[in-house]
Parts: C-alpha cells; sequence; structure tokens
C-alpha cells in the first residue's frame, strides 16, 4: 500500500547551537541512526537514514530522506518509509540499501515485527518523491532454517549477469559473526545460497569480530572485494571492519581484516558507487553524551564527511574525504619547514570550532606528536590527536574533551606504521562536537567533544621527547552545509 510521507513532519529546528555540527549532514531535531539507501540518481545523491521523528531516542523508526547535487549541501525531502499498524513493519523500519532495477528505484529494508525482523520492499514511480510498498512483504518470510542463528537484518544487494543476489546480515550461534547469500531473479522472490563469510568470536587477532555482523556491505574495489560489516555482540554495538579478498563463484575468501575506523563514534557505514565510478562511504556518527543530554539537546547522532574509498598496497583499503568539501573552505592560514613552536604562533588568534587542518609532520626525535583541539586556554577541556612514534599508534584522547558529566570521553588508538623517511600527514575535520582524522589515507579515527566553556575553541600543535619539523600546516575555517 502506498507509503503517505507527510504524516510526520520534520520538525524545523533544534536548541542546541553550541555542539550541534555544520557541515555534517544530521536531520533538524530528533534521533538518526544507520546510513540507508545510499544511491546517485539522475544526477543527485540521495540519502536515506534510519530516523524517529517522537524525540532525539531510538524507538520506533521511520527512514529519512535527504538529497544533494554535489554531495555537501543537503536538502531535506519529506520521510520515505514509515511503520504500518498491522503490517510486516509495524515496529520499525530497520535498515536496507537502494537499488535501480530497470529503471525503478527500489528499496531493500528489514521490517520489524512481532516475528523478528524480514527482508521488505518499496518502490517509488515518482522520482524517489513518495513510496509504495509491497503488497507481498515480506519477500524473505522466516531466516534459512537449520540455523541457529543470533540476529538476522539488514541487506545489501548487487547485479550479476542480471541475477540479483543479496547479503543479510547475520550470526550463528558458537560460531560467530555471518553474512548470508540469497539471490533472486526479480528482488521479490529469493533462494537461500549459503553463508557468504563466516566469522569466529573466538578470535580476537588482528581483529574481534563478535557474535553477529550488522550493516552488511559487499563491494568491488581495485580489483578485489570488500565486505564490511559492523561488529554486534549480546546488544552491544562495537566498531566497523572490513574483510578484502577475492569472490568467484559466489564464494567470498577473505585475505585481510581491519577496522575501519579506529574511534568509539563512527559506525554502521554503507557505501555506494556514483556516476563518475567512486566508491562512495558515510557512517553514523554515534553520540557520547548520556541520554538525558541528548534529550535536553533535541537531537542525536549525524552523519560522518562523505569518505573516498580506494584499494592501496598490499590491500590495504584507503579512505580520503570527499574532494568536494573544499568549496566550504573560508579564512585560511598556511605553514612550512617551521618548528612547532612557530606554528602555534600563527595559529593562537584561529578557533578550532569548526575547521579542516591539513597537516604534514616529519617527526625527528620526537616521542610524540600531534595536535590539541578545542582547547580551553588553561587546557582543563582539551581533545588530543596523537601519533606515538615508537610504538606506531595513532590515538584520539577525550578524556579531556569535556568538564560536564555527561560526555564520556577515553582514548581510542590503532596501528598506523610509517615507511623509514614517511611523514605524518594529517586531516583533521573538526564540527563543534565531531572530530574525524584521516591519517596517509589509511587509518581513521573518529570521536566526539562536548565542550562547556566557550573559550575551548584553541588550536596547538606539540611534541614532546624530542623536536619535530612541521613541513606544511594548511588550516580552513570552513562553513555550514545549509
Amino acid at each position: 500500500m502506498p507509503v503517505h510521507p507527510t504524516t510526520v513532519a520534520l520538525p524545523t529546528a533544534a536548541p542546541d547551537p553550541r555542539h550541534r555540527p555544520r557541515y555534517h549532514f544530521l536531520p533538524p531535531a530528533n534521533w538518526l541512526n544507520d546510513p540507508n539507501g545510499l544511491i546517485h540518481w539522475n544526477g543527485e545523491y540521495h540519502l536515506f537514514y534510519q530516523y524517529n521523528p517522537a524525540g532525539p531516542f531510538h524507538a520506533l523508526i521511520h527512514w529519512g530522506h535527504a538529497v544533494s547535487a554535489d554531495l555537501v549541501h543537503w536538502r531535506h525531502l519529506p520521510l520515505a518509509l514509515a511503520p504500518e499498524p498491522g503490517g510486516p513493519d509495524e515496529l520499525g523500519c530497520w535498515s536496507g540499501c537502494a537499488v535501480d532495477h530497470d529503471g525503478v528505484p527500489t528499496l531493500v529494508y528489514s521490517g520489524n515485527s512481532a516475528v523478528g525482523q524480514r527482508a521488505c520492499v518499496a518502490t517509488s514511480a515518482d522520482g524517489m518523491q513518495t513510496w509504495q510498498k509491497f503488497a507481498g512483504n515480506p519477500v524473505i518470510a522466516a531466516p534459512p532454517p537449520g540455523l541457529d542463528l543470533v540476529e538476522y537484518r539488514d541487506h545489501t544487494i548487487w547485479q550479476e549477469d542480471a541475477v540479483w543476489y543479496q547479503l543479510i546480515g547475520s550470526g550463528i550461534r558458537g560460531a560467530g559473526g555471518a553474512a548470508l547469500l540469497y539471490r533472486s531473479a526479480d528482488l521479490y522472490a529469493w533462494e537461500y545460497v549459503g553463508p557468504l563469510c563466516v566469522g569466529d568470536a573466538r578470535t580476537t587477532a588482528p581483529v574481534w569480530t563478535g557474535s553477529m555482523w550488522e550493516c552488511p556491505d559487499f563491494f568491488e574495489l581495485g580489483g578485489q572485494h570488500v565486505l564490511a560489516v559492523s561488529v554486534w555482540d549480546a546488544g552491544q554495538l562495537y566498531y566497523p571492519v572490513a574483510f578484502v579478498g577475492d569472490y568467484a563463484r559466489h564464494a567470498f575468501t577473505p585475505a585481510r581484516l581491519g577496522k575501519l575506523d579506529y574511534g568509539s563514534s563512527f559506525y554502521a557505514p554503507q557505501t555506494f558507487r556514483d556516476a563518475s565510478g567512486r566508491r562512495v562511504m558515510f557512517g553514523w556518527m554515534r553520540e557520547q553524551r548520556d541520554e538525558a543530554a541528548q534529550r535536553a539537546a533535541g537531537w542525536s547522532g549525524a552523519m560522518s564527511l562523505p569518505r573516498i574509498l580506494a584499494l592501496g598496497a598490499a590491500g590495504v583499503l584507503e579512505q580520503r574525504p570527499a574532494p568536494e568539501l573544499e568549496q566550504l573552505r573560508g579564512r585560511h592560514i598556511h605553514a612550512q619547514a617551521v618548528g612547532v613552536a612557530e606554528t602555534n604562533a600563527l595559529l593562537a588568534g584561529v578557533s578550532s570550532d569548526t575547521i579542516e587542518i591539513m597537516l604534514e609532520l616529519a617527526p625527528g626525535d620526537a616521542a610524540e606528536v600531534g595536535a590539541l583541539m578545542l582547547r580551553s586556554p588553561d587546557g582543563a577541556e582539551q581533545t588530543r590527536l596523537s601519533y606515538h612514534c615508537a610504538e606506531r599508534r595513532l590515538a584520539l584522547d577525550t578524556t579531556r574533551a569535556s568538564l560536564s558529566g555527561s560526555a564520556h570521553g577515553g582514548v581510542d588508538s590503532g596501528p598506523l606504521e610509517l615507511a623509514a623517511g614517511e611523514p605524518l600527514r594529517l586531516r583533521i575535520f573538526v564540527d563543534r562536537s565531531i572530530v574525524e582524522v584521516f591519517a596517509n589515507e589509511r587509518a581513521c579515527v573518529s570521536g566526539r567533544a562536548y565542550p562547556t566553556r566557550e573559550s575551548s575553541a584553541g588550536l596547538e600543535l606539540f611534541a614532546s621527547g624530542g623536536s619535530a619539523t612541521v613541513v606544511a600546516l594548511d588550516a580552513w575555517e570552513l562553513g555550514a552545509i545549509w
């Protein structure tokens, strides 16, 4: 039956300008989580997302919808999907994907009901303005028989030789996370093929992958294939990981595994291929303050910046911020071939509240180098990004990011091997309460910071245990996307 997107209107504003991002996408108010249905259609980028119109908390989930001509500036559209009382999605329209089915935009999503999550389909006949749910939903009535599964939801779909293939996220009890493979001639009648990949929850090296995989995404990149999943275990959300390997005859053989982001905020990423052939990824930037603070703010959750994926040497997955973001750049500061102290003199008047920093450091004989952001003059509040040279480890420390008891900081870190003579190259984006860091295009760490002081906007570089050289620094104040 038709979905009437105007039954729930988007609110017009949220009352929390202090920490509300200016250049990361988020709805006008209330709850956002997973990116869904990412697709480039007729020259426009469409972003769907998990949304609760009733408030800044996870409850009865709808699909929000926005569109952009440039991947940066967004326009809100009416809600795309709403739960249907008595239907297979009466308890929520959960995560899914979008495909072009012979010129018809088609959504496949998890309908949540008393029997669990089941695959449902909706299509649009008016350029994605409104959506009609398939009368025969759900299109997969039950999980595969004979498997003792831990959860069963979320979808990624692709086409091979006129046949559609789908992965559904799950876990096999006693084994680990699983991506279950199906095939179909028409997106409506599906045949179970078998597990495409099963993890081992007993193994922690190189990365622990938990008991269940949410939000599977599977795609070709640089001559290999990538399976990205988000690690779930016993109701706890952990982090997204990516397997890189070979795919042939509907069998996937992983060769490399790593985290997509070492931070504790980035989760549930989804990718799509745009008209220029780029593989673009968005993720959910989770809040790291308690529910009371989120309710008081009137909003919760934002999208990451759009990231462009590539496959580098030895199968290393590389991530870069989309170049379209450069159009937001405003006032600019530049320095090169100077010491850290001299650079800090140039940065004395710079606010790191909404900024992009492109920094190349030669660590020299320093033990640790990095940047202090959102820093108060006395240092009581600060977010610390550091590279530990001997340990070859990148870390984001938010333990002092906020003096508020509602904010929950910590230290997130991951390995970053620099070759002999290779400088540390950082792209840092600070957007009020969001910090996203790209290091040498092969390691990312993201987090949240909620400074309480108006003066907590300073930016400083540091080197400890020795000296380091700023090979080059460029910093830009960034404008808003609305």
